[in-house]
């Protein structure tokens, strides 16, 4: 069975975001590690989902509202994980009463956050030489 959960980057759940992360974006993007793991996790809160013991996929958000390193598996993509990931912050910052949530999304999937809610501001930029695109999110609070 598939579980989305929030978790912080402990001993209970970093070998887990951390082999997710380093699949997709090390691995499978070339990206440098140093870059990749940039010193922010702790601070950071984070989704992590599993199925069983297996993990599938990660995201997190910084206290400034802005949500990264949103990462599914190879094996898991096209289940609709990538959307509870982005769903499950997204509603973790209304619930901390965040006016706002940001990221930087890898330009071929800008559509992917446009359904999601998301709106494109500002000029593409390049970030880990991948081209990158702002997008943010008012949120509504009840």
């Amino acid at each position: 069975m598939v579980n989305v959960n929030i978790v912080a980057f402990d001993d209970a759940n970093k070998e887990n975001i951390r082999l997710v992360r380093e699949q997709v974006f090390i691995q499978e993007q070339q990206i440098d590690p140093e870059i990749e793991f940039d010193g922010l996790d702790t601070q950071a809160v984070h989704v992590l989902v599993v199925d069983g013991e297996q993990p599938l996929g990660t995201g997190r958000i910084l206290a400034n509202g802005h949500i990264g390193r949103i990462a599914i598996m190879q094996a898991a993509r096209g289940q609709g994980l990538g959307v509870k990931v982005v769903r499950a912050l997204v509603e973790y910052a209304k619930q901390q009463g965040y006016p706002k949530v940001d990221l930087g999304a890898q330009t071929h999937a800008v559509d992917f956050y446009r359904k999601l809610g998301f709106i494109p501001y500002g000029d593409e930029f390049i970030e880990a030489n991948i081209t990158h695109q702002a997008m943010e999110m008012l949120l509504e609070h009840p």
